[in-house]
């Protein structure tokens, strides 16, 4: 196992852009195809839509699948979530981007915490674009619902406070950044967008149907539909757990906790 402890700064380096060109490489070769569940009603827990503007709070169980679909093309949906047993772990929105080398967070990548676990895992996805750099609209930008006050509401309810939510991912958000150097929205997704996320947790979890920050339109065009599911116990081929290394070790850590 290597020693991180005893590196010199020329072993740090090397190994720095061996990671990143690893990142690179992968970057650049042929995306994973999107292989959705296939729902069988008896596997269902539960399904419900999310109207314009408002939010729901949701608890799912370690292994379950939530499938949300953007039956309209609305610009956005912030996500949120928390380890439901230690609600002090919760979604790190930099740790995710930068311990995958990416903020293209689609088919195959995960999403962690900020202990260094893996929350959920994204089995499928459409590539409408998520982003988790930004986040949803705030107060400033709409006299609606927001997506900050909406995530803290939903903080509330569970039980936690403001000072519990970080910044978000937002879900069917697609943008980039210009020759400037600045973020710019990309258009609205198309209507039909679809994204599975796996909980390799025990979550709770809001999902917010407002705006991205950026998006033209700060008022939701349409509802958000859900579907949380059973889905089949992921085997040890598993594209997410096996997907990098980074994600590896996230598993283990993961892992680690149901052991204890």
């Amino acid at each position: 196992m290597l020693d991180l402890d005893n590196l010199t700064p020329e072993q740090y380096r090397a190994r720095y852009e061996a990671l990143q060109e690893t990142a690179r490489a992968r970057a650049a070769s042929p995306k994973p195809v999107a292989k959705f569940s296939d729902i069988a009603d008896k596997d269902i827990v539960s399904r419900d839509a999310v109207p314009p503007g408002w939010y729901v709070c949701l608890r799912l169980k370690r292994g379950v699948s939530l499938h949300i679909t953007n039956i309209s093309g609305t610009p956005g949906a912030a996500f949120f979530m928390w380890n439901a047993d230690e609600t002090s772990e919760r979604y790190n929105a930099g740790d995710t981007a930068k311990l995958q080398w990416t903020t293209n967070l689609t088919t195959g990548r995960v999403l962690f915490s900020d202990m260094g676990r893996v929350l959920a895992s994204i089995t499928a996805d459409t590539g409408a674009g998520h982003d988790t750099i930004i986040g949803p609209n705030t107060p400033a930008q709409t006299s609606g619902r927001n997506g900050r006050d909406n995530l803290r509401g939903a903080a509330a309810k569970f039980g936690l406070s403001r000072r519990d939510v970080g910044p978000a991912i937002s879900l069917f958000s697609p943008v980039a950044v210009d020759e400037q150097g600045s973020m710019r929205w990309l258009g609205n997704p198309p209507a039909g967008a679809m994204v599975e996320l796996r909980a390799e947790m025990n979550l709770l979890a809001v999902l917010s149907n407002t705006p991205h920050a950026l998006s033209p339109a700060q008022q939701a065009s349409g509802p958000i539909e859900y579907i949380i599911h059973r889905a089949p116990k992921a085997g040890a081929d598993d594209l997410c757990r096996n997907f990098t290394d980074e994600a590896m070790r996230g598993f283990i850590n993961t892992d680690g906790f149901f052991a204890a």
